[in-house]
């Protein structure tokens, strides 16, 4: 196994240091706030989302040439965390966002950049990325939405399934069949708002991510140009996996926020909270589980920074190591967080105290981009075929 080619960093200089920050300020005085509220509302803050695109959070890892912010995925796994902490389903959100106007900008031609990046980058236009389907999870390739082509038209007809954004984005990136079954038989193209023939199913009421809108993506006789073709056909299942491997460490940086969120909270709250005359916090047990949630937490993040380093540096490995990030992470962060609730009693069981959200929330961190079981036969896939 080769070791990633570009700098590890255990120590975050200066400049990334300063984009933590931001990010952790904007969160404290922006997200955390509304979190709970938002949550019981089930509502997605648009209007903050733009604030954050302000900070050029929109297009975190684009080019700057349209807008991006030309940062790595190092600093997008940064930025991520500290948005989480404020709260995960937002930050969420914020990734999936990101992904697709990424996903724009690296395989759009200059046109399509210039049409779409810049109001992607501001949040003015939201976007949505359409793989999953009803018959079609785990097993992205066996997707059968089709599209046809109808003289300088492409024709889509199908359904995308638990696709978040959608009814509110703007610019939905969807992967349809042009050829055969199997993944060489599949093209990314991008659809508009108010295309004809683009409709939503209703929005699905979830266990978690109730902030953002989670709904249903139909096609109906929905007629795109030829020009809102990504790349060329054949080429879809390539440009979805690589919009994966980013987003799966971004959702890994935001479970690592929400647990961080957790960890702070329950520090503060066994330093107040007494039993038996002293603070729940002197108890040499209650100690030693907040040792093991820092410590743990501590390793997590580390991880999810090698898998970042190696995704900037195009290490060979980097599919492997994101996959391994993803489910290592989101599986200890929950971890830590189901530990924090249970730390602060019946209170953690309250929805005022934001920790049973936390944990709602980071629970669909282990099905999202590709379920943790996913990840692991993409792991025994590459390691076994090594042997």
């Amino acid at each position: 196994m080769s070791t990633v080619s570009g700098t590890l960093p255990f120590h975050l200089d200066e400049d990334q240091r300063e984009i933590a920050a931001m990010a952790r300020q904007f969160a404290d005085d922006r997200i955390a706030p509304g979190a709970v509220e938002w949550d019981e509302e089930k509502h997605l803050p648009v209007d903050v989302l733009r604030e954050a695109a302000e900070l050029g959070l929109g297009a975190i890892y684009c080019d700057e040439e349209y807008g991006g912010s030309g940062m790595t995925r190092l600093d997008a796994a940064l930025i991520f965390e500290a948005l989480g902490t404020g709260c995960p389903t937002i930050a969420a959100y914020t990734s999936i966002h990101n992904m697709a106007t990424w996903m724009v900008d690296k395989f759009g031609n200059d046109e399509q950049r210039a049409k779409w990046v810049p109001k992607m980058a501001t949040m003015e236009t939201l976007g949505a990325y359409c793989l999953t389907e009803a018959g079609a999870g785990s097993d992205a390739a066996a997707l059968s939405t089709t599209a046809k082509l109808d003289g300088d038209e492409y024709v889509l007809n199908g359904a995308k399934q638990f696709i978040s954004g959608a009814g509110v984005a703007g610019v939905y990136v969807i992967m349809a069949r042009t050829g055969d079954k199997g993944p060489k038989g599949i093209t990314a193209f991008v659809v508009e708002d108010g295309t004809p023939g683009l409709s939503f199913g209703k929005q699905e009421h979830k266990m978690g991510w109730r902030a953002q809108p989670t709904a249903s993506v139909n096609l109906d006789d929905c007629r795109i140009p030829v020009g809102n073709r990504l790349g060329e056909e054949g080429g879809g299942f390539r440009i979805a996996m690589a919009g994966l491997d980013g987003g799966r460490l971004n959702i890994a940086a935001c479970s690592t926020g929400g647990a961080q969120s957790a960890l702070e909270k329950t520090v503060q709250y066994v330093g107040e909270r007494e039993q038996f005359g002293q603070p729940i916090g002197r108890f040499q047990s209650i100690q030693f589980t907040i040792a093991d949630m820092a410590t743990e937490l501590e390793m997590a993040r580390t991880f999810l920074w090698r898998a970042a380093a190696a995704l900037d540096a195009g290490d060979p490995d980097k599919t492997r190591l994101c996959a391994m990030a993803k489910r290592t992470v989101t599986d200890i962060t929950i971890e830590v967080a189901d530990k924090a609730l249970q730390l602060h009693g019946g209170y953690g069981f309250l929805s005022e105290y934001g920790l049973e959200k936390i944990v709602r929330d980071l629970r669909a961190h282990q099905i999202i981009e590709g379920t943790n079981e996913v990840m692991r036969v993409i792991v025994a896939r590459d390691v076994i075929g090594r042997i």
